[in-house]
């Protein structure tokens, strides 16, 4: 039997917010380097509560800022970044995304969102001038920061059930709509289809290692499993104020659906 061609080498940065090191979020992140670097690839890690990360924007991300002036924030980020005056926690983290091929958000689902500490990492390294910008690549395309990849990794209190489109907390997809399509698809990164431990508090010994099987699985196809095929902007579904154009969709289609072309 021919054996399939190894992987190229790959360069992962994998982000991971919970306050205890003994957490199942722990035990996820630690299973993934492993995983990832024994598949050959260079893996990088911001443990967030670890590094004590600056979860608030605010006039201290601008030390050039002169100080009688009102702060805007978009302007600020954008000004900070092209200058190359960004402040240095934040030009950290944006050097390890220019540097990886994929990255790996690990998180609990802490009020239908992630931790307040990785929305800060998003809000503060995501700037203007770096992730999007009218001197930029278009967003919702090959982007700012295109040919890159991402995997949301989530570990959840609540039941499968009860995030599906009759679940009384709706659907997953829809929850994690945000992070997937309005982050990393409006930045030009492609994501593939979430990862997601349910039940996460009553987990078992027994469940924790079919975990595990499943999470090495979706690990090892990160760079070859197709990611969710969301339209461009740029491919000619919308109109110039951004709207799909009519009868463009599956009949039947609705809500954040749309921007999915239908799968074959």
């Amino acid at each position: 039997m021919t054996q399939a061609a190894p992987q190229r080498r790959k360069k992962i940065l994998v982000v991971t917010a919970h306050p205890e090191p003994l957490s199942l979020t722990a035990a996820l992140t630690a299973f993934a380097v492993e995983r990832l670097r024994s598949a050959g690839h260079e893996v990088r890690v911001s443990d967030l509560y670890a590094m004590k990360w600056k979860a608030a924007v605010d006039a201290d991300d601008f030390p050039d800022r002169p100080a009688d002036r009102r702060l805007d924030v978009l302007a600020a980020q954008e000004r900070a970044t092209v200058s190359g005056r960004m402040s240095p926690d934040v030009a950290a983290e944006q050097d390890k995304l220019r540097w990886s091929d994929a990255v790996v958000l690990q998180f609990p689902l802490w009020w239908f969102s992630v931790p307040a500490i990785m929305k800060g990492w998003l809000d503060r390294v995501f700037t203007p001038g770096f992730a999007h910008g009218p001197d930029l690549p278009p967003p919702y395309s090959e982007g700012a920061l295109g040919g890159r990849r991402a995997l949301l990794s989530v570990t959840i209190g609540a039941s499968e059930p009860s995030l599906t489109d009759r679940g009384i907390h709706g659907r997953l997809s829809d929850l994690l709509h945000p992070l997937q399509h309005g982050l990393f698809w409006f930045a030009g990164i492609a994501p593939l289809e979430p990862f997601t431990v349910h039940d996460a508090h009553s987990l078992s010994a027994e469940g924790y290692a079919a975990v595990e099987r499943e999470y090495g699985q979706r690990l090892d196809g990160l760079f070859t499993d197709g990611p969710i095929p969301y339209r461009t902007l740029a491919g000619g579904d919308y109109d110039r104020d951004m709207r799909l154009l009519p009868a463009v969709e599956r009949p039947g289609t609705t809500g954040l659906d749309l921007h999915v072309r239908p799968r074959v």
